[in-house]
């Protein structure tokens, strides 16, 4: 086993440890979290006997984008500029059906997956997949959602699915996230969030950090405000500047240095809660972690690419599987890139790449 594969799977337990801390007060959500533990110990020893039997190296973690609409429209979208999402009357990628997607996360859970984020676009506008997802019940999949469309039938979809953990998107306070999503957008996903809590289900915020926003959202008060509201996981996604006048909100390697301070300490004094930044947390794995070293994002229409920021592909995993996609002629080709030296400094790797990646292919 690599020292990579040994760092990841403790984080796994790690993580899972924290949410059972989370849910000790709810017997139901108890029970469940200490079934995962078990499946994801059978799914470290499935992904060390796929690297011993065919030398695959299956990462634990996927993204899968699983819709290509969006009710928002947010200020600076990745999802839009790399064309995963559409504005309406726009071409749009071809969607896999729920049937297609439920054969691709049987897949991941036979081959040792443990996580599978789901993004879009907005995956709540397809419930179909969700329950598709819902149905590899030996899989946790982390919906990333802007939980406008988060209602009574999806709050009772989510207490009798427990494997699908809501993962709301902010950007830190009000003024903030209504900045960027819209108009009452904050005050509608504290709704979803109190109606959540209520419940007493585990879920999660996404906060995309930028130079402006990264000491309020990672500061003592405002995660525990958070907890508070019940929500115990929280993903720091730095900013991606697709648009050049925007630069000056990405990392730079002083700002990535300090938030890596901050989420240590908070990891400390905060410890109800976890806390996982992308791209930040590379750094303690040696670099990017994309193309399938330890993640790699499928595209609505199957696309095998290395991440949501690098929407480069020469497989598909509808036509391929999974098992020939993670062999992808393009995934190596990044990989051993990455060997000779690209180390993430702020912002995404690969997308600081991008013209040597598509050169690629």
């Amino acid at each position: 086993m690599t020292d990579l594969q040994a760092y990841m799977s403790e984080s796994i337990r790690n993580i899972m440890a924290k949410a059972y801390l989370g849910v000790l007060s709810n017997p139901h959500e108890a029970r469940f979290v200490a079934r995962m533990q078990k499946i994801f110990n059978a799914s470290e020893r499935r992904r060390k006997e796929v690297l011993k039997t065919d030398g695959l190296d299956v990462p634990p973690f996927l993204i899968a984008s699983i819709a290509t609409t969006c009710n928002l429209q947010c200020k600076g979208c990745y999802a839009r500029k790399n064309g995963i999402a559409a504005d309406p009357g726009s071409p749009q990628k071809h969607l896999l059906s729920p049937d297609q997607w439920h054969t691709i996360f049987a897949d991941a859970a036979s081959l040792g997956v443990s996580f599978c984020l789901l993004a879009g676009g907005e995956p709540l506008t397809q419930r179909a997949i969700l329950e598709q997802a819902a149905a590899v019940d030996n899989v946790i999949f982390p919906v990333f959602t802007n939980a406008t469309l988060i209602g009574p039938q999806y709050i009772e979809f989510f207490r009798k699915k427990l494997n699908i953990v809501p993962v709301v998107s902010l950007e830190g306070d009000a003024a903030a996230t209504d900045e960027r999503r819209g108009h009452g957008v904050y005050q509608r996903a504290l709704l979803s969030m109190e109606m959540l809590h209520n419940e007493h289900l585990f879920f999660g915020a996404s906060i995309t950090v930028t130079t402006h926003n990264f000491r309020t959202v990672t500061s003592t008060d405002y995660l525990r405000h958070l907890a508070a509201l019940g929500c115990r996981l929280v993903f720091f996604v730095e900013y991606v500047p697709f648009d050049e006048s925007t630069q000056h909100l990405a990392f730079g390697d002083a700002e990535v240095a300090e938030m890596e301070a901050l989420l240590d300490a908070r990891r400390e004094d905060v410890k109800e809660m976890i806390f996982l930044s992308f791209p930040g947390d590379e750094k303690a794995l040696d670099g990017c972690l994309a193309a399938g070293r330890g993640f790699f994002h499928i595209g609505p229409d199957g696309a095998a690419e290395p991440c949501p920021f690098s929407p480069f592909s020469d497989s598909n995993v509808a036509s391929l599987g999974l098992r020939d996609a993670l062999k992808s002629p393009l995934f190596a080709k990044i990989r051993a890139a990455k060997a000779l030296g690209w180390e993430h400094t702020g912002g995404c790797t690969l997308f600081e790449h991008r013209a040597e990646i598509e050169a690629m292919l």
